[in-house]
């Protein structure tokens, strides 16, 4: 059986940390340019230098997004960026244009590159081309059914890897190659500037009767005809590693860490599970699929893997995500006293009743025993985002475990 690898997104130096915490094999994380997440915070070169040197203490790898599709203008500045990721050594580059993977390969041919899924990889010729040009791994289309991709590992080099996305948004367009942004939002998608217009509501307007509009009803609110549900595969984890996938993937460079270390969790169980008996993982799916529901989510759908889509696949009421949880932060150093430092993200008052998450699978009820700032005044809550204050739950708290409220009603989010 191949060896299966759990890949998972960082949108920032600490979400890096989190996904290697809470079960990565490797993390793909973005720079400051040249990847397809501009609205990210992404990575300084300071950043980058720190997270994969963390991520290599601890076995993991990273790999780093340069899959614009890249205009003449780019390209002086893709090998200047690419000489200063050289003295960093990142395990691999995520790329899709032919011009930047040749920069990539004259500047860094020590380092390997992985074919990004907007370079549309839906047959075993185009996974045989970029293998015969160096490439080491080859993304899938979303658009591929498990099957074709059964096909592909039979046509194409034992050495040579397959990374498939497991779980995520999925894109309206063919491969995540759109239009919809730059000619609505004057914002190009693949420079990584998409605006999400596939998540708008529309209306029809007939030709000759400007200004009056229709709506596409699909119930009294009318519908988002290209809301696609998100993409989850928890529940089919052994068809995933039965069809020659080396890479399972989340998309996700946007989220936070709470979203990170809660599927970075759940699949890594899945994963090891399933690996030491399928009896096993068959016997722990409830709380698979229950871990899974406390993210963000925008309902579930198994995308394209066990054929064409339905009318099922999309949403037609909102686009929104429901939040059953809120992130209040993730602990940080100790101190004698028994206290830690946390980085609040939301509000959370003593006497609250709150969890707490552990990378080994764990979920901790207690209660908020006392918030003191860092002059060591007390507080009764911490209502100030981002202010660093020390944090009495009344147990050992290790650093990186997260701190979440389970809220009453679902949270809903745009």
């Amino acid at each position: 059986m191949r060896k299966t690898e759990l890949l998972i997104p960082a949108g920032s130096l600490d979400v890096l940390k989190t996904a290697v915490v809470y079960g990565a094999d490797a993390v793909y994380i973005g720079g400051e340019a040249f990847g397809l997440r501009a609205k990210a915070k992404n990575f300084s070169n300071e950043d980058i230098r720190e997270g994969i040197q963390f991520a290599h203490s601890r076995g993991v790898k990273v790999y780093i997004t340069a899959n614009i599709l890249a205009h003449n203008r780019d390209l002086k500045g893709v090998e200047e960026y690419f000489h200063q990721l050289k003295e960093m050594e990142p395990d691999a580059l995520i790329i899709s244009d032919p011009g930047v993977f040749s920069i990539a390969r004259r500047v860094l041919p020590q380092v390997d590159i992985h074919i990004s899924t907007q370079a549309n990889n839906t047959n075993y010729e185009t996974y045989r081309f970029w293998w015969n040009l160096g490439a080491k791994r080859v993304v899938s289309a979303r658009e591929l059914s498990l099957e074709e991709i059964r096909q592909i590992r039979q046509q194409i080099p034992e050495e040579m890897e397959i990374e498939s996305f497991i779980h995520g948004a999925m894109c309206i367009s063919y491969s995540g190659r759109c239009l919809l942004s730059n000619f609505l939002a004057g914002r190009d998608a693949n420079q990584g500037a998409c605006s999400h217009p596939c998540r708008w509501k529309y209306s029809v307007v007939e030709e000759t009767r400007p200004g009056e509009y229709m709506p596409v009803y699909e119930n009294e609110r009318g519908t988002f005809i290209f809301n696609s549900k998100d993409l989850c595969m928890i529940e089919h984890v052994p068809e995933m590693i039965e069809a020659g996938i080396d890479s399972f993937k989340i998309e996700g460079r946007m989220k936070t860490a709470l979203y990170v270390a809660a599927v970075a969790r759940t699949y890594r169980k899945a994963i090891d599970d399933y690996l030491e008996s399928p009896e096993i993982y068959r016997k722990n799916m409830e709380w698979y699929k229950a871990e899974i529901g406390k993210c963000t989510t925008r309902e579930f759908t198994t995308g394209f893997y066990f054929g064409k889509p339905t009318e099922e696949m999309q949403i037609y009421q909102n686009s929104t995500y429901i939040k059953n949880y809120t992130y209040l932060g993730t602990a940080g150093q100790s101190d004698e006293k028994g206290r830690f430092l946390l980085e609040q993200k939301n509000k959370f008052s003593v006497g609250e009743t709150i969890e707490v998450m552990k990378p080994d699978g764990r979920n901790l009820e207690v209660q908020v025993k006392g918030i003191w700032n860092l002059e060591g005044e007390p507080q009764m809550s911490a209502p100030h985002a981002r202010q660093m204050v020390w944090i009495d739950l009344g147990i050992q708290v290790e650093q990186y475990d997260i701190l979440r409220r389970r809220e009453p009603e679902p949270v809903i989010t745009a």
